[in-house]
Order: C-alpha cells, then structure tokens, then sequence
C-alpha cells in the first residue's frame, strides 16, 4: 500500500526523522490558510499522488506569495497529473502539501528496501540526490552505496558510519545521519513497510539533514497487524478493477492489450502471458485466481475482464492441482451463462478429472474453444483476436 507523501512524513517525524514544516490541504482555502500559517515568503505546493515524477509534471511549484500559492492550489486540486510512472490520463489530486522551504547545500539519495536475493533489508545511499536513481545506478554503478542488514543483529551503527563517510558528511552530520537512519530502520520493521525513499535528503545551508521529499510503501500481507495505516489508504489513487479485484481474492494487474488472461497461479499467469506476447498477442492483463478458484470467483473474474473495452478475446489457463478441472469447467459455463460473455473464450485445461472438465465445456452448447495445450491455447487466442479484427 503506497501513501501519500504527507503522510509518509508524518510517520518519519514519529519515529524522529527530521522534515519540513508543512500542511496538508484540501481546498484553495486550506492551502492560503496553511501558507500563512507557516510563515516565510516562499513555500514548496506539491500535488499529492501515487507516483514519482511529480515535479517534471508540473506538479511541485516553488512560489513566493500567497497569490502564486492560491494559483497554483486552483490548479492542482480536482486536476489530474499524469507523470512517467502514471501513464495517460494519470492520478486525481484531492489534497496538496504545502511546506516552507530551506536553503539547500547538497542533496543525497537514501532509501530501504527488501533484496530478495540476499534475505535482508538493503540500506542504499547516493551523492547523487534529486535525480533518478534507475539513471545513476546505469550511468555510474559505482555512486550507489549498499549496506545489507542481517536480520539477528539489525542495522549497526558502523554500517551507518561508512555510508556517512561515502555520502562525503562531516563532523556532527555523521551522528545526525546515524540517527537518521537508525529512525528509519526503526520504521521500516515496526511498519512493516516494503520501501522507504528520500529523495532528495539535504544538508541545508546550515549543515543540518532533513528529508526534503519522502516515499513510503506498506507491506498489504502486514496490513491487519496496522489498523492505524490502513486508515491511510486513498483508493481514489488506485486502479479500480485492481481494487475490485481484491475485494474478491483475486490478484489483477491492469495491461496495455486486447488479450485477457485468466489463470490460476502467479508463475504459470506470467507463463501465459509470455506465450500470447510469443505467439504476437497482447495481454490485456495479469489474472491470477488463486488456488482454491470457485464458481463464484470465477464469475467475477469475468466480470472484471469484461469491464475492460479493450479486450477481445479471453484465454482461460487452469491447472487443476488443489481444484478438480470439472468444477472449474462448471464456474467457466455458469459464468459465461450469468456474466453473457460474447467474445471469443478459449479454455486450456489440465490436471485433475481433465477429461470430464472438457467434456462439460463441450456439452456445455456454450462457444467455447478448447485448446490441448498452453501453446494451442495462444496460438488459438491470438488467431481469435486477428480474425475478429479482419
């Protein structure tokens, strides 16, 4: 779960990490109030949206009157920004972060995340803040400083030290890293987050560091030790068929093509999928029912691939292990029956009770295609969708 980055902030501020002043806003009214209040004749408004990239999208002003704030808060709120991360038509803005602003020394990239690979959390640091840090790991690999923290022992404090002495700090700005940082590692654990970001984190001009952005995400598998962040959640920033798609048990990712992908199991969706790109399809997304599929989430599954015009034909990919291929092949017929499916269904089944599973599809009276294997499948799906388009 992402969060906003006011709300980010607030937790960093919990757990002693330094940030700037700064308001949430809602209308035009709270962001002038918000301003004022602060003080100062220059303040930083910063749409508040799931996605990085905001500033090259026009989404973060540097203003020096109440009137630019007032301007640029009519603007932003109720628009939407579309960055390189959101795609077309991008992300609604409801709320702005309106913050004072500091004089800026350097700026340094710091962030936690979980490395797969190696089992721990992965502290990785940068002289080079304010950019992207994809471009400065191709650009110059050397620049990105790493410090692998063992789970028995967790973060220490010469760990810290070395990333301060990369990072080119001096004096009183290494212990204030270290607890900086030692804030942050605290956060992440007892969060349960799956990243924290600060890009940029600054020396000011008086030598001092202060997150002057931050990016945080929240572990969803955590959520219900975290009553408190999921609070947090903005579902006006989420695609809706993913968040429909949750509701029900189901894992969608919304995608560019015309081929939807139903399909039980994470690996063998991503399979799929390769093969329909293999075979010169598109899919239209990522669908993984689960396991223990039923009737019913099959039914729904077809309903949200049905809420995407896009789609124009339908490959339906089910191993059955832990479900029998003919209840399966009952959920399919009841769901097309229910849902009125009228694009073409190709249906590759395997596993357990398979024979019955396509002898109910072929009794069925349904137009329904069944294939005999996952490459028949998508060369039948592919086929389906460039017929229809002749």
């Amino acid at each position: 779960m992402h969060l906003h980055e006011y709300q980010a902030k607030q937790l960093f501020s919990d757990y002693g990490v330094p940030v700037p002043d700064g308001r949430m806003a809602e209308s035009v009214q709270d962001a002038v109030a918000a301003a004022k209040t602060l003080g100062g004749d220059r303040w930083m408004v910063k749409a508040q949206v799931h996605a990085g990239g905001r500033g090259k999208a026009g989404g973060v002003q540097l203003v020096d009157s109440i009137d630019a704030v007032e301007q640029n808060a009519d603007r932003l709120l109720g628009a939407m920004l579309a960055t390189k991360q959101t795609g077309e038509p991008g992300l609604p803005i409801h709320r702005l972060l309106i913050e004072s602003t500091v004089g800026i020394e350097r700026e340094l990239y710091l962030s936690l995340l979980v490395d797969r690979a190696s089992e721990r959390i992965m502290v990785m640091a940068s002289a080079s803040g304010g950019m992207d840090i994809e471009e400065v790991a191709a650009s110059d690999p050397a620049a990105i400083l790493t410090e692998a923290v063992h789970p028995a022992v967790g973060l220490q404090a010469y760990q810290c030290r070395n990333l301060a002495f990369g990072l080119g700090l001096e004096g009183g700005q290494i212990k204030s890293f270290t607890r900086l940082l030692g804030g942050l590692y605290r956060l992440f654990e007892q969060e349960d987050a799956s990243l924290v970001e600060i890009n940029p984190l600054v020396v000011t001009s008086d030598g001092d560091l202060l997150a002057l952005d931050a990016k945080l995400d929240i572990e969803d598998n955590a959520l219900y030790r975290h009553a408190n962040l999921n609070e947090l959640r903005d579902i006006t920033q989420e695609d809706e068929k993913e968040r429909a798609a949750s509701e029900h048990g189901l894992n969608y990712i919304t995608l560019e093509g015309n081929i939807a992908c139903m399909v039980n199991g994470a690996g063998l969706a991503m399979a799929t999928m390769d093969l329909i790109k293999l075979h010169g399809g598109e899919p239209a997304n990522f669908l993984d029912v689960g396991g223990g599929a039923t009737a019913e989430r099959v039914a729904e599954a077809f309903k949200l691939i049905l809420s995407d015009k896009k789609v124009r034909a339908i490959l339906v990919n089910i191993f059955g292990g832990i479900v029998r291929c003919d209840l399966i092949a009952e959920g399919i017929i009841k769901a097309v029956e229910e849902v009125g499916v009228d694009l073409p269904v190709i249906v590759r089944l395997e596993g357990t009770n398979v024979e019955q599973g396509k002898m109910l599809l072929a009794n069925s009276g349904l137009s329904v295609i069944t294939a005999d294997g996952l490459t028949d499948a998508a060369q039948k799906v592919v086929g389906a969708v460039k017929g229809a388009s002749q």
